[in-house]
């Protein structure tokens, strides 16, 4: 490893080893003698004067590819793909003749560009499915744990643990959907062309629209892909890239905001990341126990984010059937997208699957907040009993005024619940009972059981394959 140069930290610190092959030099260019392969078996098949020797050549070079000879083609040719073609086709000197043949440089690099869009999002798709199941799990052993919600990042009405992580869960859930979706409509550019048109293939086969027809057809198919789309320039539509990116981003969206909740809980002490025993938070502070692992989450959604532009800004300057201003940004922005959404999920699992729970300290906060939150109960039983409402909220309103005043400036305890009590507008009640927390959460602990039984059960049906046992959840 040379320390004079600068080393991207998605793949040296962050992204697992799968994400950053997929974006190799190695994948990328034997997926491209893999698709020269394709279209040299289907001309043969289709009639083209193309010998098994000569495929057999091309098949028993595949992967060994010689980077340095390639980069030297390069260098004098001034054109990768070309580099290529001359390099594969020194190594296979009999197939040298058909390689590439009726083809343009876009027919290796968008076919795959699109085999890895697939790959890869098929890999978010199962991170993303992880980290549901870590946060289904959490969400079930914390159904009931009342804690206090927080509506402008005030005090509000009381939820539970467990709720408030079907909320984390379910964007992540709808951003499954979405990778689904476009995995689902994701096609294949196939064979069509230098502009588009398929017309040095209609040449090939001397005006045979039936056998071009055919030819795209069977490359797609070899290489995996059933649906073609229905019309390209020189390249697939630039769209797709940049509804990939769109996906990729709602992800970071999503886990930017978890990661958020957890970074503030950690500051009231009330949730915690993981922390491993020799872990230092601080150089300076011994003391610290800093949310790290959420916070890098946060600095990595950020950049992801920020990628999404690169879809939508080169999308709509493609000029005519294309320009080259696209290549040296999808270059960066596709495969540091898809790196820096591994890492991220990896991160993300591993703060779900040992994130840290203090129920005294969560008990605590709660009943310092209680007594303003049993007003509303209180105000309904003195209506009850023959109050008026206007006047009893006026009441309650000033009696809040003043136990907020004696907590925020003599740092005292809440008297709220005895200001009520020694007012006589109010009914007798005990105390102890109208703090009991569950009776605040409403459905919080059943709508954690509804969420497990509808949306995740139907998600561990269709992705068996998934489990938690994984070394990556102990980064």
């Amino acid at each position: 490893m040379s320390h004079e140069q600068y080393e991207n930290p998605l793949i040296s610190r962050y992204a697992s080893r799968d994400m950053s092959f997929l974006w190799s030099p190695q994948k990328k260019h034997s997926t491209w003698r893999r698709l020269w392969l394709a279209l040299a078996e289907s001309e043969q098949e289709l009639g083209l004067s193309i010998t098994d020797e000569q495929l057999e050549a091309m098949r028993a070079n595949l992967d060994n590819i010689d980077f340095d000879l390639a980069a030297k083609h390069e260098k004098r040719r001034r054109h990768d793909v070309m580099a290529h073609v001359e390099t594969f086709g020194e190594a296979a000197p009999i197939a040298k003749p058909i390689i590439h043949l009726g083809a343009t440089s876009c027919f290796v690099t968008d076919n795959t560009d699109l085999i890895l869009l697939r790959e890869s999002l098929e890999l978010v798709r199962d991170r993303l499915v992880r980290c549901i199941y870590l946060l289904a799990n959490f969400a079930k052993q914390y159904r009931d744990v009342a804690c206090l919600g927080f509506t402008h990042l005030q005090s509000a009405q009381p939820t539970t643990i467990g709720k408030r992580a079907t909320l984390w869960c379910y964007d992540l859930v709808l951003d499954l959907e979405e990778v689904e979706h476009r995995l689902e409509l994701l096609r294949f550019r196939s064979t069509k062309g230098t502009t588009g048109t398929q017309a040095s293939f209609l040449e090939l086969f001397e005006g045979d629209h039936t056998k071009v027809k055919a030819l795209e057809k069977r490359v797609a198919e070899k290489m995996g892909f059933d649906q073609l789309y229905a019309v390209t320039g020189q390249t697939y539509s630039r769209k797709i890239d940049s509804q990939v990116l769109d996906c990729l981003s709602g992800i970071a969206q999503s886990t930017h905001k978890i990661a958020t909740d957890i970074r503030i809980l950690a500051h009231r002490r009330e949730v915690e990341e993981p922390i491993e025993k020799d872990q230092i938070g601080s150089s300076a502070m011994p003391y610290k126990r800093n949310p790290m692992r959420s916070e890098r989450i946060c600095g990595l959604a950020r950049y992801v984010i920020s990628n999404q532009a690169n879809g939508a800004n080169t999308l709509a300057t493609q000029w005519m059937e294309r320009t080259l201003d696209d290549s040296a940004n999808r270059r960066l922005s596709l495969p540091l997208s898809f790196l820096g959404i591994d890492a991220i999920l990896i991160i993300l699992a591993n703060v779900c699957d040992g994130m840290v729970v203090y129920p005294a300290l969560i008990k605590r906060h709660l009943q310092e907040e209680l007594p303003f939150m049993a007003t509303e109960n209180l105000m309904m039983a003195a209506v009850k009993a023959g109050g008026d409402r206007q006047d009893l909220h006026e009441k309650i309103r000033i009696h809040s005024r003043n136990a907020g005043a004696r907590i925020k400036n003599e740092g005292l305890t809440n008297d709220m619940l005895d200001r009520i009590k020694e007012d006589p507008a109010f009914p007798k009640f005990d105390a102890e009972a109208i703090l009991e927390p569950l009776q605040y959460v409403g459905r919080a602990p059943e709508q954690v059981d509804d969420f497990l039984a509808d949306i995740i059960q139907p998600i561990r049906d269709r992705y068996p394959h998934v489990t938690l046992d994984n070394e990556e959840l102990k980064v």
